[in-house]
């Protein structure tokens, strides 16, 4: 009796055992699916609560300022026939210094024409666009495409490339809302800012970071500088695009970085909304932007200069080291090793300052210049000129 007891519980064992391969082997989610389903009913999760408004911001969040400011940067493209002129480093012709680089899409290579990209912002109903003259310098064609996807072609209005802007005119309808401008007087160093634009032509962009400085000069990247730093991150393709604050208002225009390998390297420079709004009333109005020029070569002062010119070493002022044979300078009697210290009662540092007091005097207006000839101080008044439009002496 006890052998045949043994006899069926071995039997039952081994069709439970059989049957049990039989299901892990072609039916595994009838075991597993149990299992998960007793594992996952002992987890308990934490979940944000659902506050039924997908428009409320995370704290610190700048949703808010990309949402207003963002529809109204565009793509640019521009293509055009490639030149024999003799490239700059890198095989950049935009670039003339070694670690300044233009935020300029690099050039389509085996194609004709050369096409390359960048970004502007739309600043008026009118369609007017602020962009970078580096970035549509020598284009057969324009086009601009908004950030919902739809394309149109560009005119160019007029450029400055003393200052790097230009100005184009698209005629569409239903135009994104243009950026509102904000007010370069309320802009502090550390305040936090977005750059938005098209780095490598990936799509519109938005990058967060500080205003690293103000009024940066002498870089050798434009004639006129006065340039806002950032470390908001940007790269080739954000050239002419928007610089704002936290609150979606237009404060500069990204223009170049400075990298030693063509990235974002966390310097990055914008040329301020009150220059670009000046240049673009100035080229709306007149065409072209017209400034002041008197024909000299101006040297910033050092304390050497200045001992061996026996003026004191604390003298502030710009070295006339060349003057222009025929020019305004050279008529109102100004000669090489001048001193220039005070245009119109304001003082002059530096070649910057007198670059910039010059240019906003208007041709045909009369400055009077205070210079150190020989240890004497004379009083000269000069008929301020044109500036050409080439490369000039200021």
């Amino acid at each position: 009796m006890l052998n045949r007891l043994w006899l069926l519980f071995c039997q039952a064992i081994t069709v439970l055992l059989a049957a049990w391969f039989i299901v892990t082997t072609l039916k595994p989610g009838w075991i597993s699916g149990a299992r998960v389903s007793s594992f996952v009913d002992q987890v308990t999760l934490r979940e944000a609560p659902d506050t039924g408004n997908s428009d409320t911001l995370n704290p610190g969040s700048f949703a808010g300022a990309a949402k207003v400011s963002s529809p109204a940067v565009v793509n640019i493209f521009t293509s055009k026939t490639i030149s024999k002129s003799k490239p700059g480093k890198n095989g950049n012709p935009h670039q003339n210094e070694p670690w300044f680089r233009f935020f300029f899409g690099d050039q389509m290579p085996n194609e004709e024409p050369s096409s390359s990209l960048g970004s502007g912002v739309i600043v008026s109903p009118e369609g007017i666009i602020l962009t970078n003259h580096h970035v549509i310098e020598g284009a057969d064609e324009i086009d601009v495409a908004f950030a919902d996807g739809r394309k149109r072609t560009a005119k160019l209005i007029g450029s400055d490339p003393e200052t790097d802007i230009a100005v184009l005119k698209i005629d569409a309808k239903d135009l994104p809302s243009p950026i509102t401008l904000g007010k370069m007087e309320s802009v502090q160093v550390g305040d936090t800012v977005l750059a938005i634009g098209n780095p490598f032509g990936v799509g519109q962009t938005v990058t967060s970071g500080i205003v690293s400085a103000l009024g940066r000069n002498q870089l050798g990247i434009n004639t006129f500088e006065n340039f806002i730093q950032t470390d908001a991150a940007i790269n080739p393709g954000n050239s002419g695009g928007a610089l704002v604050d936290t609150k979606g208002n237009l404060i500069g225009i990204n223009t170049a970085i400075y990298s030693r390998s063509g990235g974002n390297m966390g310097i990055g420079f914008a040329i301020p909304i009150n220059t670009a709004k000046q240049v673009m009333e100035s080229i709306i109005t007149n065409g072209s932007v017209t400034r002041g020029w008197i024909g000299v070569e101006p040297q910033n002062l050092s304390k050497e200069l200045a001992e061996s010119l026996n003026i004191p070493k604390d003298t502030a002022g710009v070295l006339i080291s060349g003057v222009l044979e025929g020019g305004p300078a050279d008529k109102a009697g100004m000669k090489p090793g001048d001193v220039l210290t005070q245009v119109n009662g304001q003082a002059v540092n530096d070649v910057v300052a007198l670059l910039n007091r010059i240019a906003q005097i208007n041709p045909g207006d009369e400055a009077k210049v205070n210079l150190i000839r020989k240890g004497k101080e004379i009083t000269l008044k000069v008929q301020v000129g044109k500036r050409p439009k080439s490369k000039a002496k200021s």
